[in-house]
């Protein structure tokens, strides 16, 4: 088992079929995706020799998955930090191969969340993954009211409005409508955003992510086996990884994630800056977290999020267009999203987009949220 010094590459990406799937399980979704990833990319299934998978319903991931579809890995990772997981995921994948760990890694994320328990992002108790206790359960704190005071606490220190968080997700049902796998493809404007049900002030329904099923796969591999597969490869330029706190009332600034930490660690090791960036795909689990994304990254200054994402400056044909597949706000949400991003940016990265295409692609950022703002995780992209 030797090390490589080599540049690590993404060579396969595929979703299962999402939205509404009442009729596939966990297990079925993500051999649909794995499949699929594997036909892309031109691998086979005995190639794969490293396994990483999270789960909010499996206790041992990659255990049950790795039986079910009767693979045998010497390399296993079932990090779970939340939506950030899998660029986690991704980042140790690029230390296990460079380290001599292993040849293919799999990268791999299922949810039957809509049609196992339905809408779960309202007002009612938070998931049991986020232990209560005394400093939080007395005052009711729930999953949005969570994200609802950082949104407050942004706009009284900083002055952002409802209406700038509604241009983002009304950017994000934009580029929805140019993908035909996207949950949502209603035209929707700021003024629908606003007259939106509240669901925790300040934040509407329509700031809020969808829920939905599905599942993606991603496969990775040395720069010298993905010159003999089927797709331009798309390699890790820089990673970084972080967390600040478990429960919201705990978190250092509410202004502030690791994303002001792992943001730069990735950027310098990718040795670009933010301004060469071509395209974002950001978490956005609300649309408060893609802007204090946009600032802990330094797409602009803390503070001024709100006059950033205006005038179409995040929009397709813009300065930094983000979440072009429709992110969690319109595409899918299907619990966890962070692997739906690296797929998004990874094709944007191949040229593969359609109408939603960003011109000239060649640098993309990745970055998932996971738990109440509480873990960050940066990857930047190059083709």
């Amino acid at each position: 088992m030797s090390s490589y010094n080599g540049r690590v590459a993404i060579v396969g990406v595929a979703e299962s079929d999402y939205g509404r799937v009442p009729n596939m399980t966990e297990m079925q979704l993500h051999a649909q995706a794995i499949w699929r990833a594997l036909d892309d990319s031109g691998l086979r299934k005995n190639d794969i020799d490293a396994v990483f998978c999270s789960s909010h319903s499996l206790g041992m991931p990659t255990v049950m998955l790795c039986e079910y579809l009767q693979m045998f890995p010497r390399y296993t990772d079932t990090t779970s930090i939340g939506g950030s997981s899998f660029e986690a995921h991704l980042n140790h994948a690029v230390a296990a191969i460079r380290a001599g760990k292993c040849d293919v890694a799999l990268i791999t994320y299922a949810s039957t969340q809509l049609s196992s328990s339905g809408r779960m992002i309202g007002t009612g108790a938070r998931p049991a993954t986020i232990s209560e206790d005394t400093y939080e359960a007395p005052y009711g704190n729930t999953l949005v009211g969570a994200y609802a005071m950082a949104a407050h606490r942004h706009m009284y220190q900083y002055g952002t409005t409802s209406e700038q968080l509604a241009e983002i997700a009304v950017v994000t049902r934009r580029h929805a409508m140019l993908n035909p796998l996207a949950m949502y493809r209603e035209p929707i404007t700021v003024q629908d955003v606003l007259n939106s049900r509240m669901i925790a002030d300040p934040l509407h329904l329509l700031d809020c992510c969808i829920v939905s099923d599905g599942g993606g796969a991603v496969l990775v591999t040395t720069e010298e086996r993905a010159r003999d597969l089927k797709q331009k490869p798309i390699f890790v330029l820089g990673s970084s990884e972080s967390h600040t706190h478990a429960h919201i009332s705990q978190m250092p600034d509410m202004t502030v994630t690791a994303a002001a930490l792992t943001g730069p660690r990735a950027f310098g090791e990718a040795a670009i800056t933010p301004t060469e960036v071509d395209m974002a795909m950001l978490y956005d689990s609300f649309t408060i977290t893609v802007l204090l994304l946009l600032e802990d990254l330094g797409f602009c200054k803390k503070g001024e999020g709100g006059a950033f994402v205006q005038h179409g400056r995040i929009a397709l044909g813009g300065q930094l267009p983000i979440n072009t597949d429709g992110g969690g706000l319109s595409s899918n949400h299907p619990g966890m999203r962070g692997i739906f991003l690296i797929i998004e940016a990874t094709r944007q990265l191949r040229g593969q987009c359609g109408p939603r295409q960003v011109e000239g692609a060649k640098l993309a950022v990745a970055h998932g949220s996971g738990g109440l703002l509480s873990s960050q995780a940066t990857t930047i992209l190059g083709a």
